[in-house]
């Protein structure tokens, strides 16, 4: 006869079986970005080809918010600040490195040759000096709540925002460059102007990787118990810590996730429009990712993806009406406000809808 112990271990699964599954979500997510990249960019031509291009940054961009405003409850408006934070380190190291290491100030090597590969450093090394900021600003302002939470994040953006600003001219020519470190020219980010000449490394592959990636880490995150305590936090923080969930550091975990992927989709932006100017990641774009988690749903992934969507795609569908463009997407959102004040999902998924049952249902041959 086994023993209770030897009869539980048959009944886990093998460890490359369960890294196997793991790893699942992650190699489907690459999967799902080449082809969007290899074959749905250039069948759509090049502007919807930019407009894709800029939905998948709002996707990344929001998800990672809603880790904090939709699962944890809090409401930050600092987002823009992680973004600037990522965008000029990005830049920074792709710029200047590319001179150093490869000698040039443009884009360098093909598909996942060095230049890229450094382009991917510069993504996750801006994501984790944004992590770093989030630590910082989270660690003492996260026992704030409502209002007072948001004043503490919008001071913060702003903050990075002036320290921009005075940061020391730009030397675009090479020869500048190569005569000075990488670590003497970390105060020289254009100042006011803006950092120019960024190579222009980011494509719809790189942009859906990162994207879909975070939506299997926000997903797990989500229905994992970590996921669940921040749910409660965000439902009440009382009741919460009465179950003994460590609700601050529930709340600064989410905030310096939050901030990493934000770093990321930073850098991803600062290497699309190849110019970031500290002006284009001030409160108003704090103001457009807000919107698009709050039209979406908070706490909904697919809300989020929804939200993007519209957001981006909405006013482009409107430029033939230029003069009353603006007029249409503002009126278009006090609609849904209305309507939808929980915004379009609320805080469910689109699989927990009675349609999404019922189509599941019909492909499955009418089986419950």
């Amino acid at each position: 006869m086994k023993s209770l112990q030897e009869r539980v271990a048959a009944l886990r699964p093998s460890l490359p079986a369960a890294l196997g599954r793991s790893a699942l979500p992650f190699l489907i997510a690459i999967g799902l970005a080449y082809l969007i990249d290899a074959a749905i960019g250039p069948a759509i031509g090049a502007t919807w080809r930019k407009i894709l291009l800029d939905v998948g940054i709002a996707i990344l961009l929001a998800g990672s918010l809603n880790i904090v405003n939709g699962y944890a409850g809090q409401f930050s408006l600092g987002h823009a600040g992680f973004m600037l934070v990522g965008g000029y380190t990005a830049a920074w190291l792709t710029f200047y490195g590319g001179i150093h290491w490869f000698g040039v100030k443009g884009t360098y090597g093909g598909f996942l040759g060095a230049g890229q590969l450094l382009f991917l450093g510069s993504c996750v090394l801006g994501g984790l000096v944004a992590a770093g900021f989030g630590a910082l600003v989270g660690l003492p302002s996260l026992r704030l709540r409502g209002d007072y939470l948001a004043i503490v994040t919008l001071g913060f953006g702003e903050i990075l925002n002036r320290l921009v600003q005075i940061t020391d001219r730009q030397p675009k020519r090479v020869e500048d460059v190569q005569g000075r470190s990488l670590f003497e020219l970390a105060n020289n980010l254009g100042g006011a102007e803006s950092f120019s000449q960024i190579p222009g490394y980011t494509t719809l592959f790189f942009v859906y990787v990162f994207a879909f990636v975070l939506l299997v880490f926000a997903y797990r995150l989500k229905y994992s118990s970590r996921g669940r305590g921040l749910l409660a936090v965000r439902e009440n923080e009382i009741a919460a810590e009465a179950m003994g969930v460590d609700t601050t550091r529930a709340k600064v975990v989410a905030f310096v996730f939050s901030a990493f992927w934000g770093g990321v989709g930073g850098a991803l932006y600062a290497h699309q429009i190849s110019t970031l100017s500290p002006g284009e990641l001030s409160f108003q774009k704090s103001i457009d990712i807000v919107l698009i988690v709050v039209i979406g749903g908070m706490g909904s992934i697919t809300g989020v993806v929804l939200g993007a969507a519209i957001l981006v795609i909405l006013p482009e569908l409107a430029r033939e009406f230029a003069d009353y463009r603006m007029i249409v997407y503002a009126l278009a959102l006090v609609v849904v406000m209305i309507l939808r004040p929980q915004g379009i999902m609320g805080v469910r998924e689109l699989w927990d809808t009675s349609p999404w049952r019922r189509l599941v249902q019909r492909l499955r041959g009418g089986q419950p």
